[in-house]
């Protein structure tokens, strides 16, 4: 019987795990390293591009930026089976000299189940020269 048990417990857990990793769009990169960048130009941007891979439509629901210094934005409409959709990530270097590496954090929806991806930028920002 406690075997029994045990694998029902094990079977219900395996199912869990599975349903949590279903993935319904692929990235074509999860990490952008901007390499070097100058404080002085500014803004900088990167476009993350997914494709649906589900057999329904996906619609990104939310986009969160680690901080106030990344604005994101994204594709507002649902993005079809098989088509593709964007999540741009503007790192904002003036004012930031020094490393960084920042998460934005993307939520999907096909109707029905919620699904997470994490996406990251990364970089090292030159100070601007000091006038003297």
């Amino acid at each position: 019987m406690k075997k029994m048990l045990f694998i029902a417990v094990a079977l219900v857990m395996a199912l869990n795990v599975a349903a949590q990793e279903k993935q319904v769009v692929e990235f074509t990169e999860n990490t952008y390293d901007f390499g070097t960048v100058k404080e002085e130009d500014g803004k900088v941007s990167h476009v993350f591009t997914f494709t649906n891979i589900s057999q329904s439509p996906i619609t990104v629901t939310n986009v969160r930026a680690s901080c106030g210094c990344t604005t994101p934005n994204w594709s507002r409409q649902p993005v079809m089976p098989g088509e593709q959709g964007v999540v741009t990530a503007t790192y904002s270097a003036s004012g930031r000299p020094g490393n960084f590496h920042k998460s934005i954090t993307v939520t999907l929806s096909n109707g029905t189940e919620n699904f997470t991806v994490v996406l990251y930028i990364k970089g090292q920002v030159t100070p601007r020269e000091q006038k003297q």
